[in-house]
């Protein structure tokens, strides 16, 4: 006798019979613990504690400057299905308030799903060890933009003092990665608009730090958002540029004489600082004289007063 053909033949229902759907199984996560309201003696900080919403205040050191709406409904609704899974962290500041330390994003959805009793860990932490935890706590799990993390890293520098090497321990990331998204924070406002909003990618980002002037990387930033260069364009349209420069600045010295020369070389030695000379081919030019410091340009002066030159 033939064997009959093993497989789902039949369909899934022929395997799971009446089977319930599991939608059906699924209730709102609940919290047996003590709510907060009523509770005068000290709390077991591991518990999850139940606390009112309107007890609850945003995190002032909050590292996240935008939350995404729609990303906050989609949780919203699911918190309205399962309950919330993760509960959010908060510090007592006193008997009627609660500050968030970590899940301001859960917290809004939980409010968006009406919620009034919210489910979260309390701990004692002081201005300081919040603003680390909550830093801290965002860089490792929240999904933040490249100039947020940077922002966040310049905090913990500046309100923690906290050194790169510290602050890489903390967050667990190399010391390098930390040094390199800080320098973000070197580029123009405009630039760093554009990576937040995600025009430009930070591999974009760290090309235009190699350029010296901020115009430049403005204007090399509206190239790459206008023509979607990739980061190897951006790079060649660089290369091409500095070649085109080069080239300039060559032809431009090719027109000097002895004596444009020999200013040039005065100069710099006067002010310690780099001197260029353009000159056309009819003749008409320009000296420019950079400097690091006022005393550089004290001495430049008092040398030409020296010389009884009218400075």
């Amino acid at each position: 006798m033939p064997k009959e053909p093993r497989g789902l033949g039949k369909g899934l229902s022929a395997l799971l019979g009446d089977a319930p759907s599991a939608e059906s199984l699924r209730k709102p996560v609940g919290y047996i613990n003590k709510e907060v309201v009523g509770v005068k003696s000290r709390t077991n900080t591991s518990d999850v504690m139940r606390v009112p919403a309107d007890m609850i205040v945003a995190n002032p050191y909050q590292p996240r400057l935008t939350f995404n709406q729609d990303a906050i409904e989609e949780l919203a609704s699911s918190i309205r299905t399962l309950g919330l899974i993760q509960p959010i962290t908060v510090r007592k500041v006193s008997d009627t308030q609660y500050q968030i330390i970590s899940g301001e994003r859960r917290f809004r959805a939980c409010r968006l799903a009406g919620m009034t009793m919210i489910p979260a860990y309390v701990r004692e932490a002081n201005d300081r060890s919040m603003l680390e935890m909550a830093i801290v706590e965002n860089i490792q799990r929240e999904n933040l933009d490249p100039i947020e993390v940077a922002m966040s890293y310049q905090r913990l520098i500046d309100e923690c003092q906290l050194t790169q090497e510290e602050m890489a321990d903390r967050v667990g990331k190399k010391r390098t990665s930390v040094t390199n998204s800080l320098r973000l924070l070197k580029l123009p406002v405009k630039v760093q608009h554009d990576l937040k909003v995600g025009l430009l990618s930070v591999g974009h980002a760290k090309v235009l730090l190699g350029i010296d002037k901020p115009e430049v990387q403005e204007q090399l930033c509206d190239l790459v958002v206008k023509e979607d260069l990739s980061v190897r364009q951006l790079e060649e349209r660089i290369s091409r540029m500095s070649s085109k420069t080069s080239k300039s600045s060559k032809d431009s010295s090719d027109n000097l004489n002895d004596g444009y020369n020999r200013l040039r070389e005065c100069l710099s030695k006067c002010c310690n600082g780099a001197v260029s000379v353009r000159r056309s081919a009819s003749g008409k030019g320009s000296l420019t004289i950079r400097f690091d410091s006022d005393e550089q340009v004290k001495k430049l002066l008092d040398i030409l007063e020296k010389k009884d030159i009218d400075a």
